[in-house]
């Protein structure tokens, strides 16, 4: 029965810090929301499309090296570093694995850390109606950390946490009330989340070439009639040269002479036009012209469905 994946609750955007005794600040990771579900003799984990990874992360599926519970459902996040800080790009490099023969090695090229935050489920009962008080002090009992599994830690210091956030460069603050109970595919003020870095899913359009290589891809989103507009293009970011020769190999099936998009990129004779199908994380500054991303920077290419890359996102 618990083995069937739910929607994980969800923070809901900030611009202020909420202060308090009852907030706690908490890092946000630049990874992967993945759901543990386990019971005596069966590990699985999804992510929070429910969409199944227990084949990517086998150093989480030994659920018993890390939690003595006889069954539970955990909520965290997957994270991969480069140069000691939360690297998005590594950590799909396993989360987008098609492949596991290699996974050995794999696993010793891109190390990863599952940052444990929540439990919704405790030797055969929900927890969810108990408080986020109630249910840390529950993980602090169970969980027995490692070099594959931690505990994430709650800041009291919740504008003092953001500055050192920013200071640092990583991704933003989760701030939550200790009180709050768990909505399963829900979202409210109660917990909330303040970044750093804006970012976005987008849709590939088209790209451009430098010599026979790709070298800049055209972004989109869509609107509520299911049209796609052009949002920008990106050519920086986390990807490697090799990335960009795969990318150029792998887009030939899907080149086409229409124009994906509702409105007209500049430039567009210089333009080689692809069926949108492939989606890439993208962070960038702010929003300029209506609907234009500043300075886009590509994280990865990502799993999600392109029908998810909408400007309500």
């Amino acid at each position: 029965m618990i083995m069937e994946p739910i929607v994980p609750f969800e923070p809901i955007s900030t611009n202020e810090v909420p202060t308090g005794a009852n907030w706690v600040g908490q890092v946000k990771w630049d990874g992967v929301r993945v759901l543990t579900y386990f019971t005596d003799n069966k590990t699985l984990l999804f992510n929070r499309k429910r969409n199944e990874r227990t084949n990517h992360y086998p150093e989480l599926i030994n659920s018993r090296d890390y939690c003595s519970a006889k069954s539970a459902i955990l909520d965290g996040e997957i994270i991969a570093f480069t140069n000691n800080k939360p690297s998005f790009y590594e950590v799909m490099r396993r989360d987008g694995i098609k492949s596991f023969s290699k996974m050995a090695s794999t696993i010793n090229e891109v190390p990863i850390t599952y940052m444990i935050f929540d439990i919704l489920f405790f030797d055969g009962k929900w927890v969810t109606t108990s408080s986020l008080e109630e249910r840390q002090n529950l993980l602090t009992q169970i969980i027995s950390p490692n070099n594959h599994v931690q505990l994430v830690d709650n800041f009291t210091e919740t504008v003092s946490l953001y500055d050192v956030v920013v200071n640092n460069d990583l991704e933003g603050v989760v701030y939550k009330d200790l009180s709050s109970t768990y909505i399963i595919n829900g979202k409210d003020q109660r917990w909330r989340k303040k970044k750093k870095i804006n970012d976005l899913i987008a849709v590939v359009g088209g790209v451009t070439y430098r010599d026979t290589i790709v070298n800049s891809l055209l972004l989109g989103l869509y609107d509520q009639l299911g049209q796609l507009w052009y949002i920008g293009s990106v050519g920086s970011g986390t990807l490697t040269n090799k990335d960009w020769r795969n990318l150029t190999d792998g887009i030939k099936p899907i080149i086409q002479d229409k124009i994906p998009f509702k409105n007209r990129p500049p430039k567009a004779r210089e333009v080689t036009w692809i069926t949108p199908i492939l989606t890439v994380k993208v962070n960038y500054l702010e929003w300029i012209d209506g609907h234009n991303l500043r300075q886009p920077s590509i994280q990865a290419f990502v799993t999600v469905p392109p029908s998810s890359c909408v400007f309500t996102q």
